[in-house]
């Protein structure tokens, strides 16, 4: 039997891109959008970044074995 899972909740950046739209908007912070909007383009790509550390290091390793 296949098990078909997904997920429709809200990811870290998106939650973090409310709380700073919230706060820019009633202004309780003064950031450019840039800084705003940042979480909802840093975090993929961070994790884009970290995912090819991490495959650059397995093969490195297997590499040398």
């Amino acid at each position: 039997m296949k098990k078909e899972t997904s997920s429709n909740g809200l990811g870290l950046g998106t939650i973090v891109f409310i709380v700073f739209l919230v706060l820019k908007l009633t202004g309780y912070i003064t950031w450019g959008w840039f800084w705003v909007v940042a979480p909802l383009w840093m975090i993929p790509l961070a994790q884009i970044i970290l995912g090819f550390v991490m495959l650059v290091t397995v093969a490195s390793l297997a590499k040398n074995k």
